[in-house]
């Protein structure tokens, strides 16, 4: 009776392989198919391809090189490593589950490991080190050497975690015996959750395949299920369906409730305060304890659309836990909307930023960005405002249609871009709004984060000499994605493509490069922002023939003549000079090749205390300007009044900006267009 069952069991997994693995294949080949037509400049699923997609996929499920042994790795590369493209074509997907049965076996063994290290002390007078790698390195593991490897990094953390507990290396040497147990325990017990979490989990390994698929493409590309295309839809709007609350992550890793909105479903409860800290997140399928799950997969659960049922396990004050039922609300994200401000009583500048170009996705009211820059610009207009900032750091784009819109709003008539096609045919995108709604001096401030439809819109303003762009180049991405349907009657399954790339006026492109602003200024972490150029597939900068008949707003040599005078006025600055003398330490600390590191608690504490002292410098570092004189608008000082839950924060937005070392240089530009250059 058992070998039927058995034999059952088998036929039965067989049956269930081959059904996911045909699944896999065709909509792998449905992704090809809409590439091979629609993509801007599609490739060949040859060899290549299937190197990309192999190692990615390996890298995502053992980046440590700590699960996969050696031979495991070697037998995978060796069968499937440039040989993925030939199976998929021929419908064959059944590497996949070959891939996962080996990783779940991983999985298992490591967590047996785990188990036993738990029972059992380390030697950490045993004489060690230990070394940090930037990127992926050699997969290298024996099976007779995977309890001393799990070991070492164990010790590593335990250390870690020991050294973040005082300032005091006395007091902890004293108390080591103590310390280290409860430390063990809890690292030991989160790593051996985390595990369980991974062999309980319902992530589809065929998701990550498809993704790695598309990207391979461009870094653009991408498959969506119904779920996540529903969550990215979202992303694109300035209201979408909330639990009304912010968390964070303090010192010791615990996701913290940091603030509850009055107008939103948790503070509706009664039940959620402010501090309490998240135990565990339940959709009503699963349930994620937090210690041991990924910040990942905790994010999913919360942001994901289709979860609109919510359970929280709260603790407040090492108290006892409890349960929270939430159901989420459509909710305006404050974060993710424009907002205004005026700076100075004489000057009278006005100040508007643009987190993202969100767009009305219903098409039925006017909740979009650009309408919302408008009714902003109005206000300002209304208090005489001498000039405008518009704020585009850390905007990561969105809606092209907005961008163009808001274009539209500062440019009198004339072109905006040149879109080209997988054709190569070439089609010009004008102004949709004759005339102005503001015609002053414009500053724009952009960043490393500044990217895509924000792009369009800053090159454009830079093309007509229609504002001065001040701070970082910007991610360089110049590309333009539509979202389709991998079949049209299911409905399930869609491809986020690449199929236009868009030129500047001037026949020039910043795919790639980026937008380089007219005064150049550091910022934080400069070297260390992924940008376009650093994706592998990204597609190359290059430029067209211009052909294109415009009217710049101002001379040229106008703008250039401001840029050099603020370029100068900073060249001494204090705030700038020191953050690339930051800057300059965070990427020795990051990017240079390290040395092994001693496996003791000095050599770990002292790290630590590098560490820290960076951290504390970039946190503490203020710029030593005058405060800037940062007001509401008459019109918006009034609806605050109407709307009293909006002050809190009104204010926070103030305070962040009264010492903003880019604005105030973007004051001193303005002043100096409407004073008259020198």
């Amino acid at each position: 009776m058992k070998k039927i069952s058995l034999l059952l069991f088998l036929l039965t997994s067989t049956f269930i392989f081959g059904q996911n693995s045909a699944e896999t294949c065709e909509i792998l080949n449905k992704i090809n198919a809409l590439v091979q037509t629609e993509h801007f400049r599609p490739k060949p699923v040859d060899d290549s391809l299937s190197v990309f997609v192999f190692d990615n996929l390996i890298n995502e499920l053992d980046p440590s090189r700590n699960i996969f042994l050696k031979s495991e790795y070697d037998d995978m590369a060796q069968k499937y490593r440039y040989n993925l493209d030939n199976l998929i074509l021929k419908n064959d997907c059944s590497f996949l589950s070959d891939i996962k049965t080996t990783y779940v076996n991983g999985l298992l063994r490591t967590k047996k490991v785990l188990e036993k290290i738990q029972t059992q002390p380390i030697d950490y007078a045993k004489k060690d080190t230990i070394r940090f790698y930037k990127k992926s390195f050699a997969f290298y593991l024996k099976k007779e050497d995977i309890e001393k490897v799990w070991i070492k990094k164990l010790r590593y953390q335990i250390l870690d975690d020991i050294a973040e507990m005082s300032d005091n290396l006395d007091s902890l040497k004293t108390n080591f015996k103590s310390i280290e147990e409860i430390s063990k325990n809890k690292i030991l017990t989160n790593e051996i959750c985390r595990f369980t979490t991974l062999l309980d989990s319902n992530t589809k390994q065929e998701e990550k395949l498809y993704n790695f698929f598309c990207t391979y493409f461009d870094p653009h590309t991408a498959y969506f299920s119904d779920d996540s295309k529903n969550s990215f839809m979202a992303s694109l709007s300035k209201e979408h369906l909330s639990l009304g609350m912010t968390v964070n992550l303090n010192e010791k890793n615990e996701i913290i409730i940091d603030e509850v909105d009055p107008k939103g479903p948790a503070y509706q409860t009664g039940l959620v305060k402010k501090g309490d800290q998240i135990i565990s997140i339940s959709n009503q399928k699963e349930t994620l304890q937090v210690s041991c799950a990924s910040l990942e997969s905790i994010s999913t659960m919360i942001l994901s659309e289709t979860n609109k049922h919510i359970t929280l396990t709260l603790k407040r004050n090492s108290g006892k836990s409890f349960d929270v039922y939430i159901e989420k609300q459509v909710m305006k994200d404050e974060e993710n909307s424009v907002f205004s401000f005026m700076i100075g009583k004489e000057s009278k500048i006005g100040y508007i930023k643009i987190p993202s170009f969100y767009a009305d996705l219903d098409g039925n009211s006017q909740k979009g960005c650009a309408d919302d820059v408008a009714r902003e610009v109005i206000k300002l207009e209304r208090d005489n405002m001498k000039g405008l900032v518009i704020d585009l750091i850390d905007n990561g784009g969105g809606s092209m249609e907005e961008a163009i819109k808001l274009a539209g709003m500062f440019v009198d008539s004339g072109p905006i871009s040149i879109v080209v096609d997988n054709k190569k045919d070439k089609a010009v995108i004008n102004d949709p709004i004759r005339g102005v709604i503001y015609r002053g001096p414009i500053v724009v401030l952009v960043n490393s984060n500044t990217a895509s439809a924000s792009e369009f819109f800053a090159s454009t303003m830079q093309d007509y000499n229609r504002a001065l762009l001040l701070g970082s180049t910007t991610l360089g991405k110049a590309t333009m994605q539509t979202i389709l349907p991998l079949d049209e009657q299911k409905n399930t399954d869609f491809l986020k493509i690449t199929i236009n790339k868009f030129y500047r006026i001037t026949g020039k492109s910043h795919q790639y490069v980026g937008v380089k602003p007219d005064v150049v200024l550091p910022e934080f972490y400069e070297d260390i922002y992924q940008k376009e150029g650093d994706f592998p597939t990204a597609m190359k900068n290059d430029s067209i023939e211009p052909f294109l008949k415009y009217k710049t707003y101002v001379k040229r040599n106008l703008i250039d003549k401001i840029a050099k005078n603020s370029t100068a006025r900073l060249s001494d600055n204090y705030f700038f000079n020191n953050i690339k003398k930051i800057n300059l330490k965070i990427d020795q600390l990051l990017n240079t090749p390290k040395s092994e590191l001693p496996m003791t608690l000095d050599a770990i504490f002292k790290q630590k205390k590098t560490f820290d002292a960076l951290w504390t410098e970039i946190n503490t570092f203020n710029d030593e300007n005058n405060p800037l004189d940062i007001y509401n608008s008459s019109i918006n000082q009034f609806l605050l009044g109407a709307y009293p839950t909006d002050k809190t924060i009104n204010q926070y937005q103030m305070d962040n900006l009264k010492t903003n070392p880019y604005l105030n240089e973007a004051v001193n530009i303005i002043n100096e267009f409407n004073g008259g250059v020198k």
